[in-house]
């Protein structure tokens, strides 16, 4: 665990690495939100349970908004949604650390952790490619056989997006395919997403995960930890099957 100094302020957020560097890398990430308190701890949970497939090593960035988490707010401090920060350089302090710290690491995977304060079941975001299967898949099924329901999508329902400002975005029970092209052209003047900017990376796969703010905090709580748990499994299962032999 290290401190790392938020550039241009006087802030730090803590990164946590695990496992063997000569292992894939695999990037988890929380509390980007203030106000979405059980990722942080669920994201807490998740390490100190051994739920960590060993196949990967993992940085960890268990709160990258903390003067949000503390105030309990969507924003930082500074008034900035960090997860609207993540492009060029970054355009936030917070950001700006982070994409300065992983230049010295290549990643196979990002899972980002959030609390959507409206939904009533668990939903998440993937984008799909030609070359590879959807983690999301088994994170679905996983959810389901825990006893847990899958959010239904009205028209209403707030995806964080204009009205029919991303084409292409199949809505399924419990998950947003998300067409990454457009996704990137979308936040192109608005500012990346923390998953779009590691996808931009080049990590092969990126998961936004949203469990229910609405629900109870264990069953928040819980529902990370399988969603987690299985997008390992299978990205393990996908990476020893593309190892060269």
């Amino acid at each position: 665990m290290r401190e790392v100094a938020c550039v241009g302020s006087a802030r730090t957020i803590l990164a946590a690495e695990i496992g063997d560097v000569a292992l894939r890398c695999v990037t988890l990430v929380a509390g980007t939100h203030g106000d979405e308190p059980a990722a942080p701890w669920a994201l807490l949970n998740i390490v100190e349970s051994g739920l960590l497939h060993p196949a990967f090593s993992y940085r960890i960035w268990p709160c990258i908004n903390p003067s949000g988490y503390e105030r309990g707010t969507r924003l930082s401090i500074d008034g900035s949604d960090v997860n609207r920060s993540f492009s060029g350089g970054g355009t936030t302090p917070e950001a700006k650390a982070i994409i300065t710290a992983n230049r010295d690491r290549r990643f196979v995977a990002s899972i980002d952790l959030h609390e959507d304060p409206e939904a009533t079941q668990f939903y998440c975001f993937e984008p799909r490619r030609e070359d590879q299967p959807l983690l999301s898949t088994a994170v679905l099924d996983e959810v389901e056989a825990a006893g847990f329901q899958l959010q239904n999508f009205t028209p209403q329902f707030d995806l964080g997006y204009e009205s029919g400002a991303v084409p292409d975005a199949p809505l399924e029970a419990g998950r947003v395919i998300v067409d990454l092209s457009a996704e990137l052209t979308y936040f192109k003047q608005r500012g990346l997403p923390f998953t779009a900017y590691m996808l931009k990376r080049a990590a092969a796969f990126g998961l936004t995960l949203e469990s229910p703010r609405t629900r109870l905090w264990s069953d928040r709580i819980s529902i990370h930890r399988i969603a987690v748990h299985a997008a390992l499994n299978v990205l393990a299962k996908v990476s020893s099957a593309r190892a060269p032999n």
